[in-house]
């Protein structure tokens, strides 16, 4: 139900566009993990997943379950609340999560576990994700589908005042969304090196997102003292031409 809803409510704020790799496989079972940027996203990457023929349970922070129409809808679809800074609770987060994805069902999940503190409203890359991730996949040993969503900052983002102003022109504005599906990936060696891989997949499917839409941050920085190391996808032709024209 929350993603039927997503799908009828995204195009009345924005014009949502979706790609995916070739290699790109949302096969039951499978951890979906996509970068946190605005509270407009979640809705932005439900849209496009069930433009895909798939409606994951979702893991999000339990506060929404507070909100009178929203919580039903999420209880309704066995969807998972995420208790932060309670580790008793976050772990059973996990056992749903994983008992979810033992039935065959897809999770979706935030690495990055909250959305960056950033007034403006363009892209960047996702900050370092938290364990949850690596160690659900690991519990499970089910891969990691990366998604990249751009664009949803352009629906709302920055302060309360700047929240609502921007969900309220959006429908006026239409902004372009971006949601780009990306290789699955299975993680391995320690926590730590879980986590990263998973990072990388998803700023390499966020970067292909962010170049549709033709933001200057989708492309790694060029002579700069400290390396960039996260992979990243090769924009498009025409993304690079419709750069140049706006140089």
């Amino acid at each position: 139900m929350l993603s039927r809803l997503a799908e009828v409510l995204v195009p009345t704020v924005g014009r949502l566009t979706v790609t995916t790799d070739t290699g790109a496989v949302l096969a039951p079972g499978s951890i979906i993990a996509a970068n946190h940027t605005s509270l407009a996203d979640p809705a932005v990457v439900l849209a496009a997943l069930h433009r895909l023929g798939v409606e994951p349970v979702v893991m999000a922070t339990a506060g929404l379950w507070r909100i009178p129409v929203l919580g039903r809808v999420l209880a309704r679809g066995s969807h998972i609340p995420v208790h932060r800074g309670d580790r008793r609770r976050a772990a059973g987060c996990l056992d749903l999560a994983a008992a979810a994805l033992s039935e065959g069902r897809l999770v979706l999940i935030y690495g990055e576990g909250g959305i960056p503190p950033r007034g403006d409203a363009a892209e960047a890359p996702p900050v370092a994700f938290r364990s949850g991730l690596a160690r659900l996949a690991a519990r499970a040993g089910a891969p990691v589908v990366p998604v990249g969503q751009a664009g949803a900052r352009r629906v709302t983002s920055g302060n309360v005042a700047k929240q609502v102003a921007g969900l309220v022109t959006a429908p006026l504005r239409r902004p372009e969304l971006h949601v780009h599906v990306g290789t699955p990936v299975v993680l391995n060696g320690n926590r730590t090196a879980r986590t990263v891989q998973a990072h990388a997949a998803v700023t390499s499917a966020w970067r292909t997102a962010a170049a549709h839409l033709g933001e200057p941050a989708a492309y790694p920085l060029r002579n700069t003292a400290e390396p960039r190391h996260e992979s990243w996808s090769a924009p498009a032709p025409d993304v690079v031409s419709d750069l140049a024209r706006r140089r």
